[in-house]
């Protein structure tokens, strides 16, 4: 096993970089693309790696990955496959006006081993995405055994006193209401369009640790770009447990 993996026990994938969204937070700025990870690819990736190392959580994100309902399928049905316990999907809940899509999709979401759903809703998401078919996708959850909960993103701390965090909380009210729990979410970190409209927010001359970043002399989780990129190479061209079994932080390709 590589030991700069050793503690690997988590896999992430952008499933695509499409966005029914247009938000101010977003850490990937205006970029737009249609682009997403192949299905199959993506979960004999899980399947994969998880015969190799400990794997506990696989989650599901992007983008808006929805719009890519069937790997999104394909993924987390080999993560049930494989008995990775935790299998998380973060959406912002809209992806379609079609009633009867909406019903399906979620239909399927239950059907292929999601156990935890994280909510994009908040005064970022809220200011371009309808929140009547979000809470529709919601309630397709209300009788289920997955973990449902909403996921707001909070400008520079989660007790911090500004206009769009108050925003936020008077949105969540509608989906406490519903019975649906506000998860810890996350910080907004300044970078793409949340550095462009709001840096006034941050102080600048500070050193802003981005708390996502990963060691990589210890890698814990992996991520998957949409177009398959994964520790500086890519799954369309190379194996993905070659791929991890050759990785060293300290070589040219991976840094």
């Amino acid at each position: 096993m590589n030991k700069y993996l050793k503690n690997l026990n988590r896999i992430e994938f952008v499933v695509t970089m499409a966005c029914t969204g247009r938000c101010k937070h977003c850490s990937q700025g205006e970029r737009k693309s249609s682009e997403n990870i192949d299905k199959d690819l993506a979960a004999n990736a899980v399947r994969n790696i998880a015969k190799k190392y400990n794997i506990e959580s696989v989650m599901t994100f992007g983008g808006e990955p929805l719009l890519c309902p069937e790997t999104v399928y394909e993924i987390h049905k080999a993560a049930m496959e494989m008995d990775i316990p935790k299998r998380q999907l973060i959406t912002n809940g809209f992806f379609s006006r079609d009633l009867n899509k909406i019903r399906y999709v979620a239909e399927r979401i239950i059907e292929c081993g999601v156990n935890e759903i994280l909510l994009s809703v908040d005064a970022f998401h809220q200011k371009t995405i309808p929140i009547d078919y979000v809470v529709k996708f919601a309630e397709y959850f209300s009788n289920t055994k997955i973990i449902f909960k909403v996921h707001p993103a909070r400008l520079v701390s989660s007790e911090a006193d500004n206009f769009y965090n108050n925003k936020t909380k008077e949105i969540l009210i509608s989906f406490n209401q519903m019975g649906i729990e506000t998860g810890e979410g996350n910080v907004i970190f300044p970078s793409g369009n949340a550095l462009k409209y709001l840096g006034d927010y941050f102080d600048l001359n500070k050193e802003i640790i981005n708390p996502y970043k990963e060691d990589p002399a210890d890698i814990r989780a992996i991520c998957f770009s949409a177009n398959g990129d994964i520790l500086g190479r890519n799954i369309y061209c190379q194996d993905i447990i070659e791929i991890l079994d050759n990785y060293n932080p300290y070589t040219k390709t991976n840094l």
